[in-house]
């Protein structure tokens, strides 16, 4: 809801500005090109979106997403103890984990929420569990191996190789991933007493 209102404070900015700068003539075209920029843009992403969570979809189907969760379980063993338990949270943490992999963090979100719930059932509390906001911190900071989507925006937005970024986004991920288990694990169990 505030995003929208920073938008359309935005817009409105835009205009009053270039009324006063009496540049109104060059608003509209503008307007124009970067709605024109923006469907683009869309379409571009959303294409790679349906094409990764088909794969993602493919894979579930073939079995892989059950041997992948088995491939994570000492991971997820020591990050999640409670919820690698059970069935269904760990198909759902290895669905999220893997969606974060290849670099679509929209696929991945509904697996996350997925798993949060499973989690709730699990611990049977109304309130976020340890376990829940590690996998929210990990989920935001999430490891990359292949950013499908940056690397379509690059290539939207005329990149000759899109993918050449690699390096630096794996770099960047592993630490963000681990600073974010670290603070994660540091502030378990601190909860503010109302």
């Amino acid at each position: 809801m505030v995003m929208a209102y920073v938008w359309v404070g935005m817009l409105v900015l835009s205009v009053f500005s270039s009324l006063l700068k009496g540049s109104f003539g060059t608003l509209s075209p503008a307007l124009m090109e970067g709605a024109s920029a923006a469907i683009t843009l869309s379409l571009s992403l959303a294409g790679a979106l349906c094409l990764w969570s088909g794969v993602a979809r493919v894979m579930e189907r073939a079995g892989l997403s059950k041997k992948l969760a088995h491939l994570m379980r000492p991971v997820f063993r020591r990050l999640f103890p409670n919820a690698s338990r059970d069935e269904a949270a760990m198909g759902y943490l290895s669905a999220n984990v893997s969606a974060n992999l290849m670099g679509l963090g929209n696929a991945a979100t509904p697996m996350g929420i997925n798993a949060v719930k499973r989690m709730k059932v699990l611990s049977g509390s109304e309130t976020a569990t340890d376990e829940m906001c590690l996998l929210i911190v990990m989920n935001t900071a999430s490891i990359q191996l292949l950013p499908t989507t940056v690397a379509t925006v690059r290539a939207a937005a005329g990149a000759s190789a899109p993918f050449d970024i690699l390096p630096a986004v794996w770099i960047t991920s592993l630490c963000s991933v681990t600073a974010g288990i670290l603070a994660a694990k540091l502030l378990r169990g601190r909860r503010k007493h109302a």
